[in-house]
């Protein structure tokens, strides 16, 4: 039976503030080193969500670790935080870094974990990440973090190609930004309060991430594209993508949760 990854989803946002009283067998966890957050998340053996919490913190910039000491930091708070809600460390999590992120790079998601005292047990890309979640046949998937957009296309359930280009919520709150006059950590939280009011101006942003997407779906590739991760939930924003590519496009509530879940589902 297909998963109901809109219904996982919103049991997720729900775990946020009320953790799973009565999950089964044992939990794998997942940490999702975000640009502007760190993720961590809890599935139970059935992959039910269970617990999920986020710490604010710039450590990550352009899918690359930045602030080593502050992401251990944010992880050792997150890994306390889930032990005195759960009443079990997380001792392993798996993690995750964008397509286009070095080998040498992508392991230094690998070693945060491991300074805050956390086993890695897996390491993906976000994009595969996502997939685990949304197990799509004929589609694109198209996560758009902080600094980057990473793309993966998928024909009969099997990934044909993957890449990521610059691009995403930093830039589009560089652009609201200069708009109104105003520095970047304000933008930031109009864009996610007020991002309605000011699609306007979010517009040209919305279309180069667009842009962008397209540019790495190979041609003649069918299926709806699907937009994960935090930077276009404003609404309006995916129907600007759905008419600047001419294809179709799939919102999912919650969609800054789809890679985080699908971290803890993976391995």
């Amino acid at each position: 039976m297909a998963r109901d990854v809109d219904a996982v989803l919103a049991d997720a946002a729900a775990r946020t503030s009320t953790p799973l009283a009565d999950p089964t067998g044992s939990l794998s966890f997942g940490i999702d080193l975000g640009t502007a957050t760190v993720v961590i998340v809890a599935v139970d053996s059935l992959g039910a969500p269970v617990y999920v919490n986020a710490a604010r913190r710039e450590v990550v910039r352009d899918g690359i670790v930045v602030d080593f000491q502050g992401a251990v930091e944010a992880v050792r708070e997150l890994r306390g935080e889930a032990a005195a809600v759960l009443g079990v460390l997380p001792e392993s999590a798996a993690t995750a870094f964008p397509p286009g992120v070095s080998e040498a790079d992508s392991r230094a998601c690998r070693f945060v974990l491991e300074q805050a005292g956390v086993e890695c047990r897996g390491l993906v890309d976000e994009v595969s990440a996502a997939q685990t979640l949304l197990e799509l046949q004929d589609g694109v998937i198209a996560d758009i973090g902080g600094g980057s957009t990473g793309v993966g296309t998928y024909v009969a359930g099997e990934l044909v190609a993957l890449d990521d280009l610059p691009g995403g919520g930093h830039h589009l709150n560089l652009i609201l930004a200069g708009s109104l006059g105003v520095d970047i950590r304000t933008a930031e939280q109009l864009k996610r309060e007020e991002g309605t009011v000011h699609l306007a101006a979010l517009r040209p942003g919305i279309e180069r991430v667009a842009h962008n997407i397209g540019r790495l779906i190979p041609l003649g590739a069918d299926g709806p594209i699907h937009l994960v991760g935090g930077a276009l939930m404003t609404p309006g924003a995916a129907r600007i993508v759905e008419n600047y590519l001419d294809r179709p496009v799939v919102e999912h509530p919650h969609s800054m949760l789809v890679t985080p879940l699908g971290i803890a589902l993976s391995h």
